[in-house]
């Protein structure tokens, strides 16, 4: 039996599956930390680009801040962020030396492991991360092996991408992610034991989303194997479109006979924490995925589906949904198979909406589609139909797009933003609108508490101070009674309030 390690990945995978990204802030991370250290997480699947952005764009939070904040809370736990290559926030490609940048500055505000996920699988970029993040002094660099089913994704593909990892110095472990659900427990059987051979002993964790209910059977499996390491979530935010749920894994895996190194009782509190956040705030929880075959086709996440749909029927279309389904397949199958992961869910199901309600199949054709067929996000897992290329590139816009200047360096990004400005404030310019970062610098310094009860009832005052005048509230509540009473003007009209 196997002696289990669990990754957490609530705070930002978890988050971005469940909550679009947008659920959890500052405060909320902060207060959950030291329940998180006790749990006994070997890691804590922490920040990404998304995750900064939003914490900008939407909660006027300082991302550096997080991560400085949590690292004194968790001194013991690895706090993971997750790349995409040459990318920081905005998908435009960023300056090798600009990178370097970033890592420098995630390493110093606590970050000590980070993920090299490439949506291509382009060797070379990953090996040019994963020498940029030792530089940087990152602890422990982890190279993403994105699962999917396509004609060319096949074990041996796999393999060769695991013995990759195994000959570079600067890549110490490897996961089998798998973004979409879609990894049965007969396909783990062949390909786990192809890649941990590969790997030749250097470490190997599993991340297998719950989006169609595969992954708590392929967990069991990877277990079976030898797999040490699990990647879950907690409470509201596990299953669901998220990872398995790490109180009903455990259960499931000492019922096996393996062991599970986790604070029974630290998990139980930080999963009730995120159960009654998730009521205080409104927000949904992860639930049992039923099977949906169809799924391992398309393979296009639930809010892709949602979004293709709601823009289907803003334009009269929405009868059409099958018919846009079908042409993502096609159109995937066009592209070279691109792994159904950010962003090229989002490219092909543009691309395949274009092409249904079109006069003809890739007669409009998007940007982000142009900068693919050129090679800006790497080559593709397969040739692109040459016909379906002579059709991409043939247009205008594909010369213009050619000819975009080169990414600027940080000598250059100092010339436009200000040699005075400190490197993280830097970074975020370079990739966000200026009102944005001016915003979260003007909100000041997050709040670092939170108590879901708290929260509800002033929501509540909030909600009452809103509505017209009253002369009495009374608010009642498990340990709560409050009420409040104005007293009778002389003159039989309003009293105070």
């Amino acid at each position: 039996m196997t002696a289990i390690r669990l990754v957490d990945v609530s705070v930002r995978d978890g988050n971005q599956s469940i909550w679009g990204a947008v659920g959890l802030r500052t405060e909320h991370i902060v207060t959950m930390a030291p329940l998180l250290a006790r749990a006994g997480f070997r890691t804590l699947d922490f920040s990404s680009s998304t995750a900064m952005g939003v914490a900008v764009r939407n909660h006027r939070q300082n991302p550096w801040e997080r991560n400085r904040l949590v690292r004194k809370l968790m001194p013991d736990t690895h706090l993971q962020f997750i790349g995409t290559g040459l990318r920081f926030i905005s998908w435009d490609l960023a300056h090798p030396d600009v990178m370097q940048l970033v890592y420098d500055r995630l390493v110093d505000s606590g970050i000590s492991r980070v993920v090299v996920l490439d949506p291509m699988h382009d060797l070379g970029a990953m090996l040019d991360t994963a020498r940029m993040c030792k530089s940087a002094g990152v602890a422990e660099v982890i190279v993403a092996l994105t699962y999917t089913i396509s004609e060319v994704h096949d074990d041996a593909f796999y393999g060769r991408l695991a013995a990759a990892v195994a000959g570079c110095p600067d890549m110490d472990r490897a996961y089998l992610k798998d973004p979409a659900g879609i990894l049965s427990p007969e396909r783990a059987r062949t390909l786990l034991p192809t890649i941990q051979a590969a790997l030749a002993g250097k470490p190997l964790e599993l991340h297998s989303h719950c989006t169609i209910g595969l992954s708590q059977f392929s967990y069991l499996v990877a277990a079976e194997l030898g797999v040490e390491h699990l990647q879950v979530g907690c409470g509201a935010l596990g299953n669901g479109s998220s990872l398995p749920q790490a109180r009903q894994l455990v259960a499931n895996l000492r019922e096996a006979g393996h062991t599970v190194d986790v604070d029974d009782r630290a998990l139980a509190l930080v999963s009730d924490f995120i159960d009654d956040l998730a009521r205080a705030e409104g927000l949904p929880a992860g639930g049992p995925g039923g099977y949906d075959a169809a799924f391992t086709r398309h393979q296009v996440a639930g809010g892709v589906l949602t979004t293709t749909r709601r823009q289907l029927a803003e334009i009269g279309h929405e009868h059409r949904f099958d018919e846009v389904i079908a042409e993502v397949e096609q159109v995937r199958a066009e592209l070279g198979y691109p792994i159904m992961v950010t962003p090229f869910p989002q490219i092909v199901c543009s691309q395949a909406l274009f092409n249904v309600i079109g006069a003809q199949r890739y007669d409009t054709v998007a940007d982000q589609v142009i900068r693919y067929a050129l090679g800006t996000f790497g080559k593709p897992p397969a040739p692109i139909d040459p016909d379906v290329l002579d059709r991409i590139l043939g247009r205008p816009r594909a010369a213009e797009i050619r000819d975009e200047p080169d990414p600027s360096t940080p000598a250059q990004l100092r010339a436009r933003f200000g040699t005075r400005i400190p490197d993280e404030e830097l970074l975020l310019r370079a990739s966000m609108p200026a009102e944005h970062v001016d915003a979260m610098l003007a909100a000041g310094p997050a709040p670092t508490h939170y108590d879901p009860a708290v929260f509800q009832l002033t929501r509540l005052l909030r909600g009452v101070a809103a509505r017209p005048p009253l002369r009495a509230l009374a608010v009642t509540a498990p340990g709560v009674h409050l009420a409040l009473a104005g007293s009778p003007a002389s003159d039989g009209g309003s009293g105070d309030r």
